[in-house]
């Protein structure tokens, strides 16, 4: 049962028929009586689709996120649904995991389902081969594309980011004047933002007139006792650094109970800092310092900047948010 099956038992057009179920006053109560009674007879319920018929606008968003059990990109999805309600939009919410073949897959079921815009969160959307991202360029023909930590300059994708490098910069050159010369930095896959956090830690430590091996680099696992694991054999072998930089709170977490374990001192022996202010942050002892990128503002900002879109406002390819240095118990 659809709305083709409702307008043509009530004798109205589909266009009458959305209007009603939209609460579009021009309808006279008449029209809007019988076609609530053939919905009922039918046992039809109204859905989002057919609340878009006819009005070029489906009021729905469609929103990708790779994993919804990342701190980051939860807490971001959250914030952008309540940002959309706020504004009368609706939402649809894929997870995609992180297979280009499946963040195609799903990008393609959004435009679908008629979606007025789709907002892609979290810089793991962003390839680094640039012609695995031709699928985005191809969505932004149809409707905008909002991008959530990644920048892609092309019309009708519209990118909110903070500024990872500079973040990562500016923390190495802070641990640097504490007289931190052994540092590591541990990330945890190759998206978009880590390599960007990446590069401002390399250039960090050049401009300290620093050196590191490589080895000092660390790819961990999505698992902080795994990666507290990796540490502690490094310490075994005699491996130890005075400042570790993690590209998100997880790892940092892991690196402060490697501390904890092994009885090196935090921060005095050893500063740690974090990436994106989440929950595990207070929830180690000592406290972690950490790196905040401002996920409710990334968030709001996309939605407030997509609304804008909507409304035909001039608006630019990017914004982009600084971070704060939060200091807790782990590094000065």
């Amino acid at each position: 049962m659809n709305i083709y099956d409702v307008s043509k038992k009530a004798g109205v057009s589909i266009a009458t028929v959305s209007r009603v179920l939209n609460g579009n006053q021009n309808v006279s109560d008449k029209t809007k009586d019988r076609v609530l009674a053939v919905m009922e007879e039918l046992g039809y319920t109204p859905n989002v689709f057919a609340r878009g018929l006819g009005l070029n606008t489906m009021h729905t968003i469609g929103i990708l996120c790779s994993d919804s059990s990342d701190a980051f990109l939860a807490n971001a999805v959250y914030y952008i649904e309540q940002a959309l309600r706020k504004n009368g939009y609706e939402s649809f919410l894929c997870c995609t995991g992180y297979e280009l073949e499946n963040k195609k897959n799903y990008l393609r079921l959004l435009l679908s389902k008629r979606v007025d815009a789709v907002i892609l969160v979290g810089s793991h959307y962003l390839e680094s081969n640039k012609s695995d991202n031709d699928y985005i360029l191809s969505a932004a023909a149809k409707v905008p594309v909002m991008m959530i930590n990644g920048y892609l300059n092309h019309p009708n994708i519209y990118c909110t980011l903070c500024d990872d490098y500079q973040a990562v910069y500016d923390t190495v050159e802070r641990l640097a004047s504490h007289g931190r010369k052994r540092f590591a930095f541990l990330y945890r896959s190759d998206s978009s933002s880590s390599r960007t956090k990446l590069k401002g830690f390399r250039d960090g430590i050049a401009a300290a007139g620093l050196t590191i091996s490589e080895d000092a680099i660390r790819l961990c696992p999505n698992d902080i006792l795994l990666t507290k694991g990796i540490l502690t054999s490094l310490y075994s072998e005699g491996t130890s650094y005075d400042a570790i930089l993690a590209s998100e709170d997880g790892l940092a977490v892991a690196a402060v109970k490697f501390a904890g374990q092994t009885g090196i001192r935090v921060p005095e022996d050893l500063e740690i800092v974090g990436y994106n202010n989440s929950l595990l942050g207070i929830c180690t002892e000592p406290e972690l310092s950490t790196l905040d990128n401002h996920v409710e503002t990334l968030s709001i900002t996309t939605v407030n900047t997509l609304m804008r879109v909507l409304q035909g406002a001039d608006v630019p390819n990017k914004t982009m948010i600084s971070n704060d240095f939060i200091a807790r118990g782990t590094a000065y």
